[in-house]
């Protein structure tokens, strides 16, 4: 009969820190090699760290210590934490915020991001070192001491973590000493089986402060000999470690229906209890309570204890903890059926030394690997059973060598945590469910798109290369869909990096060569605007549709919207010119077939952009491309457009042949050379300041490039027409019939005109004459381009449409330019997509799932977390100078009058920028520099007003400094209250 599986939870995510190895992955090979990863200090180094040099000269002090790296580092700017509040929070809420943050990336999860599953949190941290250094300094006052507590104190780092990730379920501290994270995995189990929450991320650290050993005491359970012994018979005691661990719990029916990384395992029961009073003394462990909760987690579990192959034992390698869990282990498993001899007993403290309130976590995610991998690690260092542990019939035994799992499958295995006091935790784990293979898939024609980012540019540095790494150096490398699936699940950060490949080791190639861009736009974040520019005629080219359909989604249902609004003689031709490379490029040079084939792919791809989140500020099309944005305006319903370009292009197929020449010169200069060489020809466009095309009659154009030597480069262009000249005159009264008969429609978007160069407001209506003129008149698109700059400086133009002429003429304009399918390669399909990644580099709200979503989410490289040091806790604790005036000046005295001082008063200005670089740490500051940006919160807007009355001797409302947020906002509100104050009448 099999069990119901509906109470079963998956573990999606998890990360860690651990001592002794720089990563997870390298940490596992440590344990299955059964290395010891503690590490011995030096004398020099203790001192170095801040230990005192009394301790480490006492000759009961064991310098031996489970060494976490970099535990002083923190990213305090990714999550918001100014330099101020890094520097007094404890390494253990840092690290916890890091480890988090990573954990849930490893579950496919965006932290911060809005489409979140309510998430719970379950924290736990051992007690601060880094306060108690703090205040034995005797440097904080009591303000500094609260905000101390903020950052140290277990109460708040769960709701700390919640605010910091955007997580909005239950947050809940959890201390049972030891045992405290384990615990928090089975309050976490039971708010998701309860519908507290969907998701549950526990999180549990132990890190000292200083790091540095223990001292042994006689008889107590610290090791002597700096080696931590679990059940064997030359155990002494236990050695301290530091580490921090978390897990992200689901429902595993609802990860079973909702796409997300292979779990690493499943949790099939857990149980709590306490020994109450049924033992030697308050610090003594309890068989009977062991037992108990053993039993109690196997029953939750509905399995049998046969079938449990292994078990993560709390192990502390003490002379009376030892025996006492072996025997209620033994108890436990034999009485449930176990036998003897059936269950491998693992032991992570002899790697690591206890890691504390993290060592429940530590120990399941040791076990979720055992499971999953089908390895049993030995215990490390160990040679000889401990003559104390009674075997006879015991289920257990200790492996001194790796083992390939060989108990009955699906691999189980329990995992035991057990704190001072008596709570004790049990966990049954099973291997991760089998999930059936993925059919084959093709490669798709674009390639993948690989989207990372992070916080600065060191950063994104860090996370290419570690991926690019786990891609070259793992067998066998994820699908490249599931990686581009799984980093567009992450959160988009500032410095960014897009890469397309068709293949693994292009992507390796291509992410340590890559070139990243930073977010553009205002200084509240906003992406910088942008604006979408449509080519007109000599743009076209055969198949010119295809790397647009291949890569832009949305793109195909939106052309063949456009194809259907055409006569069925247009669409079906239009069609085979768009849709095959192979169609005569003389055919489509023909102004009655290119002009309705740019439209359709230019209005198109506008619909594609905007429906995948481009939402431009403006719209500039180059002649024909005019209409195009008119229309993409609103100010022509799409088959009106349609009619307009059909007639348009037939009218003018109908005139005189002529010729246009390009030359890099001003109007002035082209009109004048022209004249000297008596040749009539028009001044036809204006493309940028060095920039412009005249055009005529085909001798006149051959006799004026044949004169003009080298005195201006000058090129012909490949065209039928003189356009924008009086040759076009001809088709100019079918262009007006046709447009008379369009209904009057109101655009929704700025329109640069070309006629004049200016731009065409929101809500206005173009008129038949309208069309006529700029079929007729000079192309002004350096003067269009330039009005649009003055309008949104620092805004993105993105040329519509095939090729890239546009996007120099924008970039002359002090536009960013990014031509949407430049075909520059020999992959054109492949180059659309890199640019819709240049458009996310550049901080546009692009829809990433549409474009990367096509594969599965996999585990990869979290963020790689190398923040800036942070100070030791004496000297963070910096309250400030003590100020005499603090007792003796009467509110309202303004400083340096109060003791007959002469002089000016206090600049309020310099005041308050030296009173924010205090609070919040930051120095380089502006007028528009943002309080809560830099890390400021409610609270300490309360110190600053505390502050600026003791500086200057005015009240500011706290209200009015929340909402004004930037410095010179703020300075101006002390600035009014200052002069209020001194302008107020005296009696």
């Amino acid at each position: 009969m099999s069990r119901d599986r509906s109470l079963d939870i998956a573990v999606t995510g998890i990360a860690a820190r651990f001592p002794g190895a720089p990563d997870l992955a390298e940490w596992w090979d440590a344990v299955l090699a059964g290395q010891v990863l503690t590490r011995r200090y030096e004398r020099a180094e203790l001192i170095d760290a801040g230990v005192d040099p009394r301790l480490v000269a006492d000759p009961d002090h064991v310098p031996v210590h489970g060494h976490l790296a970099d535990a002083d580092r923190f990213e305090n700017a990714l999550f918001r934490v100014s330099p101020r509040e890094a520097e007094m929070m404890d390494p253990q809420h840092r690290l916890m915020l890091e480890t988090a943050w990573a954990a849930l990336e490893d579950a496919g999860c965006a932290p911060r991001s809005a489409g979140l599953p309510t998430t719970a949190v379950f924290a736990t941290a051992s007690s601060s070192g880094y306060l108690r250094s703090m205040v034995a300094s005797g440097r904080l006052d009591p303000l500094t001491l609260e905000d101390a507590l903020h950052g140290t104190e277990p109460d708040f780092m769960a709701s700390l973590i919640s605010y910091k990730l955007g997580l909005t379920g239950p947050a809940i501290a959890v201390q049972t000493a030891c045992s405290s994270s384990l615990v928090a995995v089975h309050l976490a189990v039971q708010a998701l089986l309860s519908g507290d929450c969907d998701q549950a991320l526990v999180v549990g650290a132990g890190i000292a402060h200083p790091q540095h050993g223990h001292l042994h005491v006689a008889g107590g359970i610290h090791s002597a000999t700096g080696d931590c012994r679990p059940f064997d018979a030359d155990a002494d005691g236990v050695v301290s470690g530091s580490g921090v661990a978390a897990v992200v719990l689901r429902r595993l029916t609802d990860t079973e229906e909702e796409p997300g990384p292979d779990p690493y395992g499943v949790l099939l029961g857990t149980a709590v209890n306490n020994d109450g009073s049924g033992k030697a003394g308050y610090y003594a462990p309890s068989v009977d309570g062991q037992e108990s909760v053993i039993r109690a987690a196997v029953t939750a579990a509905d399995v049998p204890a046969d079938s449990i192959g292994y078990l993560e034992a709390h192990a502390t390698g003490t002379r009376v903890g030892d025996p006492i869990e072996w025997a209620a282990a033994s108890a436990a498993y034999a009485g449930l059926g176990a036998p003897a001899g059936s269950i491998a007993v693992g032991a992570l403290k002899a790697n690591t030394g206890h890691l504390d309130n993290a060592a429940g976590v530590a120990a399941l995610i040791k076990t979720l690997l055992v499971v999953k991998e089908g390895v049993v690690p030995p215990v490390a260092g160990f040679r000889r059973l401990n003559p104390l542990l009674e075997t006879e019939g015991s289920p257990l035994y200790v492996p001194d060598a790796p083992v390939e799992w060989t108990a009955s499958e699906p691999r189980r295995a329990g995992v035991s945590s057990f704190g001072v006091g008596g709570t004790n935790a049990h966990v049954v784990v099973e291997q991760p469910p089998v999930r059936p293979p993925r059919a084959a898939r093709q490669p798709r024609e674009t390639g993948e798109l690989l989207l990372l980012s992070a916080q600065d540019d060191a950063a994104l540095d860090r996370a290419a290369t570690r991926l690019a790494a786990h891609l070259g150096q793992r067998p066998p490398a994820p699908a490249l869909d599931d990686v581009a699936s799984t980093l567009v699940r992450r959160a988009a950060l500032p410095a960014r990096l897009a890469v397309t490949a068709r293949d693994t080791a292009e992507a390796v190639e291509r992410l340590r060569a890559g070139r990243h861009g930073t977010v553009r736009g205002t200084a509240a974040g906003a992406p910088a605007p942008v604006v979408l520019l449509f080519p007109g005629q000599g743009a076209q080219r055969p198949g010119m549709a295809l790397p647009l359909r291949a890569a832009l989604p949305g793109f195909g249902a939106a052309l063949e919207e456009c194809l259907a609004a055409f006569p069925q003689d247009v669409a079906d031709e239009v069609r085979a010119a768009l849709l095959d490379t192979g169609f005569p490029a003389e055919r489509l040079a023909v102004t009655s077939l290119a002009q309705p084939a740019l439209f359709a792919v230019e209005y198109a791809a506008a619909r594609a952009l905007r429906a995948l989140g481009i939402g431009p500020v403006a719209l500039a099309g180059h002649s024909l491309g005019e209409i195009t944005a008119i229309a993409v305006a609103g100010g022509l319903e799409l088959a009106e457009a349609a009619r307009l370009v059909v007639a348009r292009g037939r009218a003018m197929a109908d005139c005189p042949t002529g010729a246009m020449a390009a030359l890099e010169c001003d109007p002035a200069t082209a009109l004048a050379l022209a004249e000297e060489l008596g040749c009539a020809l028009e001044l036809a466009a204006h493309n940028a300041p060095e920039s412009c095309v005249l055009a005529g009659a085909h001798g006149e154009v051959e006799r004026f490039l044949a004169r003009i030597g080298d005195r201006v480069h000058a090129r012909p262009l490949r065209t039928s027409h003189a356009f924008h000249s009086a040759l076009i005159e001809p088709a100019l009264p079918a262009v007006a019939a046709a447009a008379e008969g369009l209904a009057p429609r109101r655009t929704t978007l700025p329109v640069a005109l070309n006629r004049t160069g200016g731009i065409l407001p929101t809500g206005s209506t173009p008129t038949a004459r309208d069309y006529v003129d700029q079929a007729r008149g000079t192309v002004r698109f350096a003067d269009a381009l330039a009005a649009l700059a003055r309008r949104h400086p620092g805004a993105v133009a993105v040329e519509v449409g095939p090729g890239r002429a546009l996007s120099a003429m924008a970039a002359a304009a002090g536009l960013t330019a990014v031509p949407l399918s430049p075909d520059r390669t020999e992959r054109p399909a492949e180059e659309v997509l890199a640019a819709l990644g240049t458009l996310w580099t550049l901080g546009q709200p692009l829809s990433t799932g549409a474009l990367c979503a096509h594969g599965e989410p996999v585990h990869l490289p979290g963020y790689p977390f190398a923040g800036p040091r942070w100070i030791a806790p004496e000297a963070a604790a910096r309250p400030a100078a003590p100020r005499p005036e603090e007792a003796a000046v009467p509110a309202g005295t303004v400083a340096g009058e109060a003791d007959g001082r002469e002089g000016a008063p206090a600049d309020p200005a310099q005041v308050l920028a030296a009173l924010w670089a205090d609070l919040l740490g930051h120095t380089e500051l502006t007028d528009g520099s943002d309080f809560f940006a830099l890390g400021g919160d409610s609270l300490l807007t309360t110190h600053l007003a505390r502050r600026i009355k003791l500086e200057l001797g005015v009240k500011v409302p706290i209200r009015e400094m929340f909402l004004a947020r930037t410095l010179g906002s703020q300075r101006e509100i002390v600035r009014g209250l200052l002069a209020e104050r001194d302008t107020a009448p005296v009696g």
